[in-house]
């Protein structure tokens, strides 16, 4: 962990485009309420194969255009030629979005092993961004302290992230995990392998047991299993659970953080009540120069 501790501390939250009028006029209050904590960035998913592009693009741009925090797009290689890569690139240049995160992506369910594009690989799509735009953006790309889940073994994956890194990746992100023990030792690992960019873990408030417990199987990322008991006999009680699940976030971050981590980027799921609870716990306004609030004057969902 020594080199993370000496990258400053980055925080942002990741939104999802959403589907339908109302969708956005929640994510527009949400990210209306959290651009309040002054994070470094949004950033916005893609669906499967990159099934969400244009609806990423406009909230992108509504972002980039209304917010005091900067957008931070997410890039699939999956069904993406060269041409509409460069296109969007090009695009979000335009728009003055500094950030982008490349990403292998995720094939459309039932595709099999086809669904790629022109790149097959991050590394690729990292190195065709530096190629087209030189050092414009900051890119950042994934990470995987519990392995892909595609990957043939844990040295693969390591090996699969260097490339990344040597391909002029800025920083990475984490998928999320509830073991903090899992990031140290990818850290380590990689230390090992001469790589030193920010490695910022991934964090996934838990708001919604039994739908992250899917997320979890889906992506084979661990949830403990005194947490899962935990969880399951707090099942009648669902504001106890939401309480718990709090403390049980603000603790995992707090530990990272005081290890040496380099920041903290939430998985917001387009709420903020739960994530704001968090944040002020941990008191980040502080750092960040954000709103400064008492965690126990946050209405929590019901």
């Amino acid at each position: 962990m020594e080199s993370q501790k000496k990258h400053p501390r980055v925080f942002s939250f990741e939104f999802f485009p959403p589907k339908t009028d109302e969708g956005a006029a929640t994510l527009r209050t949400t990210r209306q309420r959290l651009e309040k904590l002054n994070p470094a960035y949004f950033s916005v998913t893609f669906g499967a194969g990159g099934s969400t592009q244009d609806r990423t693009f406009e909230t992108v741009v509504d972002i980039q255009r209304q917010s005091s925090a900067e957008a931070a797009p997410h890039l699939s290689c999956i069904d993406s030629s060269r041409e509409r890569l460069k296109e969007m690139i090009l695009a979000y240049r335009e728009e003055g979005v500094k950030y982008i995160v490349a990403l292998r992506g995720d094939r459309p369910s039932g595709s099999g092993s086809g669904g790629e594009g022109d790149f097959r690989y991050a590394n690729e799509l990292v190195e065709f961004i530096r190629e087209i735009t030189g050092d414009h953006f900051t890119i950042e790309v994934g990470a995987y302290p519990e392995f892909h889940p595609e990957a043939p073994g844990a040295f693969a994956d390591i090996d699969n992230f260097v490339r990344k890194v040597n391909a002029g990746a800025d920083s990475a992100i984490t998928q999320f995990f509830y073991n903090a023990q899992a990031y140290y030792r990818f850290v380590e690992d990689c230390e090992k392998r001469g790589v030193d960019i920010p490695i910022i873990p991934g964090i996934m408030p838990l708001m919604n047991f039994e739908q992250q417990a899917r997320f979890s199987e889906a992506c084979k990322a661990d949830i403990p299993r005194w947490l899962a008991k935990r969880m399951e006999g707090m099942k009648d009680d669902p504001q106890g659970r939401l309480e718990y699940g709090i403390d049980v976030i603000t603790n995992l971050c707090e530990e990272l953080l005081d290890a040496g981590a380099p920041g903290i980027h939430f998985y917001a799921l387009n709420k903020a009540p739960v994530v704001e609870r968090i944040w002020h716990n941990l008191g980040l306004s502080q750092e960040t120069g954000g709103e400064q609030r008492r965690p126990e004057d946050i209405e929590l969902p019901t």
